[in-house]
């Protein structure tokens, strides 16, 4: 189980580790994991096996917005651990988010969703995202199927989960909200949600937590790149921020035609087209998502690609050619002068990212264009039951927004993403694969607070470095607020994305692991949560066991 444990949370790692833009291998290989996931979950969740319970397809009978409407509900699946429960503690609640609930079993086993529930002596749910994982309301990932994949349907889920729930050898208690306590838990985009939770439906969830919560919707998400920038290790920014430099001189502004060609040949890129060239050269550099306290989990590709690109030794083997042409590079791109010193750390990017990506891309029979191509009408027009890859892409394109891009960056910023990366070529995917080509409708998501989102017993957990903070409430732009135990709002120093939401067993914890600071805003996220069902008690007169 413990080997189970670490590669779901190597998946999720793995999924969040992604580039500006997806390339269409990625793509498939993520519906292949999901595929993968749904057929294996029966055997090795056997501690945990996946429930479900039928949610009404279509919350709104009334909105035009989902014509033709439809009575018909769909399985949702749900997990729960009940060892913690006893009589009168709460339901807490782990919203799965943009992904196959099964990854998230982890955090039931010895995550924060296993503390809360141990400290309150509460039930532990994971609920999956309806369609995502095995909650499929529809028969395919068609426009017309995916009308209902929206936010707002997406929180009634929730609602009716927490009305209606009878989690079985528990039906003697009426589990249902609002009579018990449910509190709810969500990272990421789950965390916007369980915000937006906590607000619309404040008679049904009784408190929520928000960690790394999304809840600004940002079309041209720039900014998720100057976490990164101010940050991460400051000679790796700054070689980066070199490396973009001469690829957007010669590419942009040189516009010579051999000189682009021999920078892509240096790759062993050539036959990309210039955006996904420079998006495939982001790969290191994006790594910071998937970095964790835990060693086990933390994603390795970002480290060791700063450790090679500021090395001032050559680290793979060189020929004199390859040197005469990164130095024509480097002149080409404005570094003449400093081409002693970027020399070494061009060529050892060239190595990094050949052992790092085109290696893999070899290793699955591909060439470089197949592995690394965003660009394929046909592939983009599927839209069959197997293509689960549309699912966030439709989410996004329509509501969401977040297209992370280079060329947003103010031009007194230093990019550590090429500006060749810009709106048109991230939201290519929502023309081909939706015919969507306007911005997406962030109003949407943000009429439900955005920045100012606020209210008792609502707590919100950054990471001080994390990517997606300026899409939160501790972004630059947002107001300042205090913390207290009715509305937590905690900034971890030095901890990127919602770090708080794994843990250790026992017998894993070392006197480094997990560190200071996440023991720390674990405990304070477990003595508020008790403090919560302390006044539960006092305004609806239930015992806590």
């Amino acid at each position: 189980m413990v080997k189970f444990t670490t590669c779901l949370l190597l998946l999720v790692a793995a999924v969040q580790a992604k580039l500006p833009v997806t390339p269409i291998s990625q793509l498939k290989a993520e519906s292949h994991r999901t595929k993968a996931l749904l057929a294996r979950s029966e055997d090795v969740n056997a501690a945990f096996p996946a429930h479900t319970i039928k949610i009404p397809i279509d919350h709104f009978p009334k909105s035009s917005r989902y014509e033709p409407h439809t009575t018909d509900k769909f399985d949702l699946r749900y997990w729960f651990d009940a060892s913690h429960y006893k009589e009168g503690g709460p339901v807490i609640i782990l919203h799965g988010g943009e992904t196959d609930g099964a990854g998230r079993i982890p955090f039931l086993q010895k995550g924060i969703l296993a503390q809360l529930a141990q400290a309150t002596n509460g039930i532990g749910v994971i609920m999956e995202h309806r369609y995502y994982g095995g909650s499929l309301p529809t028969r395919d990932f068609s426009n017309k199927s995916l009308r209902f994949l929206t936010t707002e349907q997406a929180l009634a889920d929730t609602a009716y989960f927490s009305k209606n729930i009878k989690f079985p050898g528990l039906e003697k208690y009426n589990l249902t909200a609002p009579g018990t306590a449910h509190i709810l838990y969500g990272g990421s985009y789950a965390g916007g949600q369980v915000a937006f939770l906590r607000t619309q439906y404040p008679d049904i969830f009784w408190g929520a937590i928000s960690s790394s919560g999304v809840t600004k919707a940002i079309y041209d998400y720039w900014q998720y790149f100057e976490p990164i920038r101010q940050e991460a290790p400051q000679d790796c920014v700054h070689v980066t921020q070199n490396f973009v430099d001469i690829v957007d001189n010669i590419i942009i502004h040189g516009k010579n035609a051999n000189t682009i060609k021999e920078l892509k040949n240096l790759f062993g890129l050539g036959r990309l087209r210039d955006a996904d060239f420079a998006n495939a050269l982001s790969s290191g550099i994006t790594g910071w998502q998937s970095t964790n306290w835990d060693p086990a989990i933390s994603g390795k590709s970002f480290y060791q690609y700063c450790g090679e690109i500021t090395s001032d030794r050559y680290l793979y083997p060189v020929t004199a050619e390859q040197k005469a042409s990164a130095k024509r590079i480097i002149e080409a791109g404005g570094h003449g002068r400093e081409s002693p010193e970027i020399l070494p750390q061009l060529l050892n990017f060239v190595g990094w990212l050949n052992k790092s990506t085109l290696a893999s891309c070899a290793g699955q029979g591909q060439t470089a264009e197949e592995c690394l191509n965003s660009y394929d009408e046909d592939f983009y027009k599927q839209d069959n039951a197997d293509q689960s890859w549309r699912a966030w892409p439709w989410q996004y394109c329509n509501e969401w927004g977040y297209l992370q891009t280079g060329s947003g960056a103010p031009k007194n910023i230093r990019p550590v993403i090429s500006r060749l990366i810009d709106l048109p070529y991230t939201s290519n995917i929502c023309k081909q694969a939706f015919g969507i080509t306007k911005p997406s409708n962030v109003e949407l998501v943000n009429k439900y607070g955005a920045l100012d989102i606020e209210y008792d017993r609502l707590a919100f957990i950054d990471g001080a470095s994390d990517p997606w903070k300026e899409a939160g409430v501790h972004a630059a732009a947002a107001r300042k607020r205090p913390t207290s135990t009715n509305k937590p709002f905690i900034l971890i120093p030095e901890a990127v994305h919602h770090w708080d939401e794994n843990g250790l067993y026992p017998n894993e914890t070392t006197a480094e692991l997990p560190p200071q600071r996440i023991k720390e805003v674990q405990a304070e996220e477990a003595r508020f949560v008790k403090e919560w069902m302390k006044e539960w008690k006092r305004k609806r007169g239930h015992h806590l066991a």
